[in-house]
């Protein structure tokens, strides 16, 4: 949706990778904002992105106007099911319907074979995927890891409107996931534990919509003991600001089972 970071252009660097030509479309989504939420206020600068393109590579930078891709009298939308349901769909009514949506249609304007993802939006990453399976669209979904501050805050347009002391409160998101990484990685099992591991360290942001530990391919509650790839996910606000991160906590995967992450 612009105002691009570092996160996006390794976006850009994953597509230059593996494709003849890339590109970024670039587009505020009306219809995945609610209605108290920052739609007006969301950071927005276009030549710098345009510029950040260019200079990273980019053949086409594709943004349409709203009235293009809402044209008068559209009706027409696409609903995700169960995977819009849980995490940030249980908070964001509608949103994953927008998502859905814009996705959609910009793939269907710009007929990508491959399109890039950030893991930070875990969520949205597997409604996409879902979503062009089922409909049928011939493009290869491609996750790329979350990239982060030096401090480890997961990068993302919105940290613009954190504060100086909201900045550094902020760290406690990244600060609990990782925490809990590392009982897992040291050989613990339990959802409940990791969870709880998490929460420990969530003291500091001023609301915790969700922290929670699903299976990376279903969303639903992970079981105990955890035995396939599952994601640990957290929303929460620090000041007016949501934000939202995940680590995938990825135990020996069978033959039988896999993620495409």
């Amino acid at each position: 949706m612009g105002y691009l970071h570092d996160g996006h252009m390794a976006l850009v660097e994953a597509s230059r990778a593996r494709c003849d030509l890339t590109v970024v479309s670039i587009f505020v989504n009306p219809t995945q904002f609610g209605l108290t939420e920052d739609l007006s206020t969301y950071p927005r600068d276009f030549l710098r992105d345009e510029k950040l393109c260019r200079e990273a590579g980019v053949a086409i930078v594709f943004a349409p106007d709203a009235r293009e891709v809402y044209p008068a009298q559209f009706e027409t939308f696409v609903e995700p099911g169960e995977l819009a349901k849980s995490l940030c769909g249980a908070f964001r009514p509608g949103h994953f319907r927008g998502v859905a949506t814009v996705v959609c249609k910009l793939f269907n304007m710009v007929r990508p074979d491959i399109a890039f993802f950030g893991q930070k939006d875990f969520q949205q990453c597997a409604v996409v995927r879902r979503m062009a399976i089922d409909l049928n669209l011939p493009i290869e979904i491609v996750t790329v890891p979350t990239v982060r501050e030096p401090d480890r805050l997961a990068m993302s347009s919105r940290n613009r409107y954190l504060s100086k002391e909201d900045r550094q409160r902020a760290l406690a998101i990244s600060r609990a996931l990782f925490a809990a990484e590392a009982e897992f990685r040291a050989g613990e099992r339990q959802c409940e534990k990791l969870i709880a591991i998490a929460r420990r360290h969530l003291d500091e942001v001023d609301r915790l919509q969700y922290i929670e530990l699903v299976d990376a391919d279903t969303l639903e509650p992970a079981l105990s003991p955890l035995r396939h790839p599952a994601a640990l996910c957290a929303a929460a606000y620090v000041g007016s600001t949501r934000l939202i991160d995940n680590v995938i906590l990825r135990p020996e995967v069978s033959t039988e089972y896999a993620i495409k992450l």
